[in-house]
């Protein structure tokens, strides 16, 4: 069984703690000085950084929201000076502004530490080649796996996403062993392998590392049946890092969380109190080496479970159950998050439709697709073709400029879509996940 830092992977609990304890002091300590967000937050709670004493403590810390971000965007919620953030990235927000992350020296350091933990656990060694096939740009995804395959020693290459007739040539000869991007990217490249007659004998995949979007067991077995290889799931955030927050190992039986960067909390998303271990809540993160953003009991909105027991892998970091659903709004297709709100904020800037929309979500030949239907005014409906289609080209442009996913849009008549008289239904999601 390979690990990359044996250390902390199968540290005992009592060791975890003591050194979780000590990060989480010099954490708060720092939010404390050089945030006033948290500052602010901790005054209003009556506490102070000396009131923090261990882990146990953590309970007690207010929790952070993605709309601390917003309202202190775009550098608000850093706590060291911007001439020590040497890089950042973006994830999208609900109203076109991005929620941006910053990383010191240091907190690069921890990214491709914990993604070459994350690659060692899918069996990548210093000899294989890891083909990144996820974007690369503000979203973390692409650098983030990138680096952590440097890290590793095993050669990168960084194909980033899309054109996937050169994904598979570069395959085939390049000799891709793992490979990392969505898993709807996964099955559509099998797909386009079937189609233009490439065996799998022809390539030497061994592995694949996919995330970034909800996708279920009987896709993953769907994977790696069809190219025959292990699908590994992994999780993250960019808020907390980007990918790399938890890994599958071997057996496939949750995802490992690297306990001496990130410290997860369960939680019953209504009363905010931590729920008994085992319990199925909202995930929370404390970071507690990161330096550019840390962040306390961030409020990720995702349903999972933690099992404590150690992993047969050896491992006895916590591990962390697929997550089960989410306790707001947003969608995840294609790796981008999607908010329907974004959606309403275009039309009304627009303004000559109805403020009546459904985002239709699909999943065709493994790739997700989004079609925004939105009812016309009586007005509009009356109009001369040319004008609806003046319409739906603007409203498209819109939208893929705030969404940054491409969208089919389709102009349906007046009270077509239906009425609510409590909360608005604005989602149907047809993919089976």
């Amino acid at each position: 069984m390979l690990y990359w830092n044996k250390a902390y992977e199968c540290m005992s609990r009592e060791e975890m703690r003591k050194v979780q304890s000590e990060r989480l002091i010099k954490t708060v300590k720092l939010v404390y000085d050089n945030v006033p967000t948290y500052r602010k937050k901790m005054q209003e709670k009556g506490m102070l950084p000396g009131d923090i004493k261990s882990v146990d403590d953590l309970k007690n810390l207010p929790f952070t929201y993605k709309q601390d971000l917003r309202d202190t965007y775009p550098y608000g919620l850093f706590a060291v000076p911007m001439s020590e953030i040497v890089r950042v990235h973006a994830s999208s927000g609900t109203t076109g502004k991005k929620t941006v992350v910053g990383y010191t020296k240091n907190d690069l350091d921890v990214w491709s530490e914990v993604i070459a933990r994350t690659f060692t656990a899918a069996g990548a060694v210093k000899d294989s080649f890891l083909q990144i096939s996820y974007g690369y740009g503000l979203f973390t995804g692409g650098l983030g796996a990138h680096y952590g395959g440097e890290k590793l020693g095993a050669t990168v290459i960084p194909t980033s996403s899309g054109n996937t007739k050169l994904q598979l040539s570069i395959m085939q000869d390049f000799g891709t062993t793992h490979l990392a991007c969505t898993p709807s990217y996964a099955l559509y490249l099998a797909e386009e392998m079937e189609e233009l007659g490439i065996k799998r004998s022809d390539l030497k995949l061994q592995a694949g590392i996919f995330g970034a979007e909800p996708w279920s067991e009987s896709m993953r077995q769907e994977i790696q049946d069809r190219l025959k290889i292990k699908a590994f799931d992994i999780y993250g955030l960019s808020e907390v890092i980007g990918p790399g927050v938890a890994c599958e190992c071997d057996y496939q039986s949750g995802m490992h969380i690297p306990e001496d960067h990130f410290i997860p909390e369960i939680i019953d998303p209504d009363t905010g109190e931590v729920l008994p271990e085992g319990s199925e809540g909202e995930i929370v993160f404390t970071t507690i080496t990161k330096e550019g953003l840390p962040l306390i009991r961030y409020r990720t909105r995702d349903l999972s479970s933690l099992n404590y027991d150690k992993c047969e892998c050896g491992r006895t970091e916590v591990r962390m159950n697929k997550v089960a659903g989410r306790t707001d709004d947003m969608l995840i297709i294609r790796g981008v998050n999607v908010f329907p709100s974004q959606v309403e904020s275009v039309l009304l800037s627009i303004g000559e439709t109805a403020p009546h929309y459904m985002l239709v979500v699909d999943r065709k030949d493994n790739l997700d697709t989004l079609e925004i239907q939105v009812e016309i005014t009586p007005s509009l409906f009356s109009d001369e073709v040319k004008k609806l289609e003046d319409v739906e080209k603007k409203i498209s442009k819109e939208i893929n400029s705030t969404l940054g996913i491409g969208a089919k849009i389709k102009l349906v008549e007046p009270k077509s879509i239906q009425r609510s008289e409590g909360k608005a239904k604005r989602v149907i999601d047809k993919r089976v996940i």
